[in-house]
Protein backbone atom coordinates (compact mmCIF):
# COMPACT_ATOMS: atom_id res chain seq x y z
CA UNK A 1 0.00 0.00 0.00
CA UNK A 2 1.30 3.65 -0.77
CA UNK A 3 1.07 6.51 2.05
CA UNK A 4 -0.95 9.30 1.91
CA UNK A 5 0.21 12.27 1.02
CA UNK A 6 -0.37 15.13 3.91
CA UNK A 7 -1.10 18.47 2.38
CA UNK A 8 0.28 21.77 3.78
CA UNK A 9 -2.51 24.02 3.46
CA UNK A 10 -0.66 27.07 3.27
CA UNK A 11 -1.49 29.06 0.17
CA UNK A 12 2.20 28.66 -1.84
CA UNK A 13 4.57 31.63 -2.14
CA UNK A 14 5.35 31.31 -6.27
CA UNK A 15 2.19 32.45 -7.69
CA UNK A 16 3.33 31.39 -11.53
CA UNK A 17 4.19 27.56 -10.81
CA UNK A 18 5.61 25.64 -13.41
CA UNK A 19 3.87 22.71 -12.41
CA UNK A 20 0.69 21.87 -9.84
CA UNK A 21 -0.49 18.92 -8.08
CA UNK A 22 -3.93 18.59 -10.48
CA UNK A 23 -6.24 16.79 -7.61
CA UNK A 24 -8.96 15.03 -9.47
CA UNK A 25 -11.92 13.50 -7.10
CA UNK A 26 -13.98 12.10 -9.72
CA UNK A 27 -13.43 9.58 -12.79
CA UNK A 28 -9.69 11.69 -13.86
CA UNK A 29 -8.41 9.42 -10.63
CA UNK A 30 -7.83 7.09 -13.24
CA UNK A 31 -5.03 7.42 -15.36
CA UNK A 32 -6.63 5.62 -18.26
CA UNK A 33 -9.45 8.28 -18.44
CA UNK A 34 -7.08 11.05 -17.83
CA UNK A 35 -4.65 10.13 -20.56
CA UNK A 36 -7.85 11.32 -22.96
CA UNK A 37 -7.93 14.99 -21.45
CA UNK A 38 -3.89 14.40 -21.86
CA UNK A 39 -2.88 12.37 -25.70
CA UNK A 40 -6.29 13.27 -26.92
CA UNK A 41 -9.01 10.36 -27.48
CA UNK A 42 -12.51 8.92 -26.48
CA UNK A 43 -11.82 7.25 -22.79
CA UNK A 44 -12.97 4.23 -21.54
CA UNK A 45 -16.85 4.51 -21.07
CA UNK A 46 -17.16 7.61 -22.56
CA UNK A 47 -18.93 8.66 -25.93
CA UNK A 48 -16.95 11.77 -26.40
CA UNK A 49 -13.72 12.37 -28.09
CA UNK A 50 -11.42 14.91 -26.23
CA UNK A 51 -8.92 16.80 -28.51
CA UNK A 52 -5.92 16.70 -25.66
CA UNK A 53 -3.42 18.73 -24.08
CA UNK A 54 -0.18 20.94 -25.72
CA UNK A 55 2.11 18.46 -23.93
CA UNK A 56 0.73 15.33 -24.27
CA UNK A 57 3.20 13.70 -21.85
CA UNK A 58 1.75 11.57 -19.07
CA UNK A 59 1.81 12.94 -15.00
CA UNK A 60 5.26 12.37 -13.86
CA UNK A 61 3.70 11.09 -10.28
CA UNK A 62 0.57 10.39 -9.13
CA UNK A 63 -0.02 10.67 -4.99
CA UNK A 64 -3.23 9.84 -3.23
CA UNK A 65 -4.20 12.91 -1.27
CA UNK A 66 -7.59 13.30 1.43
CA UNK A 67 -8.84 16.84 0.39
CA UNK A 68 -10.85 19.26 3.30
CA UNK A 69 -14.72 19.27 2.70
CA UNK A 70 -16.82 17.22 0.85
CA UNK A 71 -17.59 15.28 -2.38
CA UNK A 72 -21.27 15.05 -3.82
CA UNK A 73 -23.54 14.34 -6.85
CA UNK A 74 -25.36 16.72 -8.88
CA UNK A 75 -27.09 17.87 -12.48
CA UNK A 76 -26.75 15.53 -15.11
CA UNK A 77 -23.92 14.05 -17.06
CA UNK A 78 -23.80 13.80 -20.80
CA UNK A 79 -21.23 11.48 -20.97
CA UNK A 80 -22.22 9.06 -18.14
CA UNK A 81 -25.50 9.77 -17.20
CA UNK A 82 -26.58 10.21 -14.46
CA UNK A 83 -24.80 12.99 -11.24
CA UNK A 84 -21.45 13.90 -11.55
CA UNK A 85 -19.01 14.85 -8.87
CA UNK A 86 -18.61 17.67 -7.67
CA UNK A 87 -16.57 19.36 -4.84
CA UNK A 88 -17.49 21.80 -1.59
CA UNK A 89 -14.51 22.83 0.47
CA UNK A 90 -16.45 24.84 2.61
CA UNK A 91 -18.48 21.67 3.99
CA UNK A 92 -17.48 19.44 6.67
CA UNK A 93 -16.19 15.81 5.97
CA UNK A 94 -13.41 14.83 3.86
CA UNK A 95 -12.57 14.22 0.10
CA UNK A 96 -10.45 11.16 -0.96
CA UNK A 97 -8.41 12.41 -4.06
CA UNK A 98 -5.81 11.25 -6.46
CA UNK A 99 -3.18 14.36 -7.40
CA UNK A 100 -1.38 14.01 -10.76
CA UNK A 101 1.79 16.08 -10.96
CA UNK A 102 1.66 18.25 -14.52
CA UNK A 103 2.69 21.62 -16.46
CA UNK A 104 0.67 24.58 -15.48
CA UNK A 105 -0.04 24.43 -18.75
CA UNK A 106 -1.46 21.19 -19.11
CA UNK A 107 -3.76 22.03 -16.09
CA UNK A 108 -5.29 24.91 -18.02
CA UNK A 109 -5.48 22.34 -20.97
CA UNK A 110 -7.86 19.77 -18.99
CA UNK A 111 -9.05 22.18 -16.75
CA UNK A 112 -10.77 23.67 -20.93
CA UNK A 113 -11.82 20.61 -21.74
CA UNK A 114 -13.81 19.92 -18.35
CA UNK A 115 -15.12 23.30 -18.59
CA UNK A 116 -16.52 22.32 -22.81
CA UNK A 117 -13.84 24.88 -23.85
CA UNK A 118 -11.03 24.08 -27.20
CA UNK A 119 -7.45 24.08 -24.87
CA UNK A 120 -4.91 26.20 -26.06
CA UNK A 121 -4.97 28.89 -23.59
CA UNK A 122 -3.01 29.32 -20.18
CA UNK A 123 -4.66 30.63 -16.92
CA UNK A 124 -4.15 32.85 -14.56
CA UNK A 125 -3.71 31.10 -11.52
CA UNK A 126 -2.30 34.45 -9.34
CA UNK A 127 -5.90 34.66 -7.40
CA UNK A 128 -6.81 31.23 -7.07
CA UNK A 129 -2.98 30.90 -5.34
CA UNK A 130 -3.42 33.81 -3.29
CA UNK A 131 -7.07 33.53 -2.07
CA UNK A 132 -7.37 30.30 -2.73
CA UNK A 133 -10.08 30.47 -4.90
CA UNK A 134 -11.24 32.23 -8.68
CA UNK A 135 -14.37 32.01 -10.28
CA UNK A 136 -13.31 31.77 -14.07
CA UNK A 137 -17.18 31.79 -15.34
CA UNK A 138 -20.44 30.40 -13.95
CA UNK A 139 -19.94 26.42 -15.77
CA UNK A 140 -20.02 23.21 -13.83
CA UNK A 141 -15.89 23.02 -13.15
CA UNK A 142 -15.20 26.51 -13.85
CA UNK A 143 -14.13 27.57 -10.20
CA UNK A 144 -10.45 26.84 -9.45
CA UNK A 145 -9.72 25.99 -6.00
CA UNK A 146 -6.29 25.99 -4.05
CA UNK A 147 -5.92 23.41 -1.09
CA UNK A 148 -2.31 24.19 -0.41
CA UNK A 149 0.73 22.56 -1.73
CA UNK A 150 2.65 19.28 -1.41
CA UNK A 151 6.29 19.50 -2.01
CA UNK A 152 6.12 23.20 -2.80
CA UNK A 153 3.57 22.75 -5.72
CA UNK A 154 -0.14 24.03 -5.37
CA UNK A 155 -2.86 21.37 -5.04
CA UNK A 156 -4.97 22.54 -7.24
CA UNK A 157 -8.55 21.39 -8.64
CA UNK A 158 -12.05 22.34 -10.11
CA UNK A 159 -15.51 22.33 -9.03
CA UNK A 160 -18.66 24.17 -9.66
CA UNK A 161 -19.29 28.21 -7.71
CA UNK A 162 -22.32 27.01 -5.86
CA UNK A 163 -22.23 25.27 -2.71
CA UNK A 164 -23.44 21.14 -2.05
CA UNK A 165 -26.47 22.15 -0.21
CA UNK A 166 -27.47 24.91 -3.55
CA UNK A 167 -28.61 22.70 -5.81
CA UNK A 168 -30.53 19.09 -6.14
CA UNK A 169 -28.18 15.92 -5.42
CA UNK A 170 -28.38 13.51 -8.47
CA UNK A 171 -27.67 9.67 -7.98
CA UNK A 172 -25.06 9.03 -10.12
CA UNK A 173 -25.02 6.14 -12.68
CA UNK A 174 -22.91 2.53 -11.94
CA UNK A 175 -20.46 2.66 -14.65
CA UNK A 176 -19.35 6.61 -13.14
CA UNK A 177 -19.63 5.19 -9.73
CA UNK A 178 -17.56 1.89 -11.24
CA UNK A 179 -14.82 4.21 -12.90
CA UNK A 180 -14.74 6.84 -9.90
CA UNK A 181 -14.41 3.57 -7.66
CA UNK A 182 -11.47 1.85 -9.21
CA UNK A 183 -9.45 5.13 -9.32
CA UNK A 184 -9.47 5.79 -5.99
CA UNK A 185 -8.78 2.13 -5.53
CA UNK A 186 -5.64 2.39 -8.29
CA UNK A 187 -3.95 5.24 -5.98
CA UNK A 188 -2.98 2.17 -3.98
CA UNK A 189 -3.90 3.47 -0.26
CA UNK A 190 -7.78 2.70 0.21
CA UNK A 191 -8.88 -0.75 -0.21
CA UNK A 192 -12.51 -1.94 -1.42
CA UNK A 193 -14.41 -1.27 1.49
CA UNK A 194 -13.24 1.79 2.24
CA UNK A 195 -13.69 3.00 -0.80
CA UNK A 196 -17.14 1.85 -1.09
CA UNK A 197 -18.23 3.14 2.01
CA UNK A 198 -16.70 6.59 1.44
CA UNK A 199 -18.43 6.93 -2.08
CA UNK A 200 -21.93 5.45 -1.12
CA UNK A 201 -21.90 8.44 1.74
CA UNK A 202 -21.78 10.61 -0.70
CA UNK A 203 -24.50 13.35 -0.67
CA UNK A 204 -25.78 12.43 -3.93
CA UNK A 205 -24.87 8.27 -3.81
CA UNK A 206 -26.53 8.05 -0.09
CA UNK A 207 -29.92 6.27 -0.68
CA UNK A 208 -29.20 5.15 -3.97
CA UNK A 209 -25.82 3.29 -3.82
CA UNK A 210 -25.12 1.23 -0.89
CA UNK A 211 -21.52 -0.33 0.43
CA UNK A 212 -22.62 -3.43 -0.59
CA UNK A 213 -23.59 -2.76 -4.47
CA UNK A 214 -20.64 -0.40 -4.95
CA UNK A 215 -18.83 -3.74 -3.40
CA UNK A 216 -20.64 -5.51 -6.30
CA UNK A 217 -19.35 -3.43 -9.20
CA UNK A 218 -16.17 -3.79 -7.90
CA UNK A 219 -15.97 -7.50 -7.61
CA UNK A 220 -17.26 -7.95 -10.91
CA UNK A 221 -14.16 -5.52 -12.14
CA UNK A 222 -11.91 -7.90 -10.83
Amino acid sequence: MKALRSIDSTLPRNQRPEWVWYTSYGSNMHLDRLAAYIKGGQPPGAAKEYPGCRNRVMPTRSIPVELTGAMYFATESPVWGGGRAFYDPHADGRVLARAHLVTAQQFADIAAQEMYREPGEDIDLVEALTVGRAKLGEGRYETLVCAGQVDGMPVLTFTAPWRMDDVPWIPPSSAYVRFLASGLLSAGVWDQEAVAAYVAACPGAAGRWSEQSIMHLLRDDA
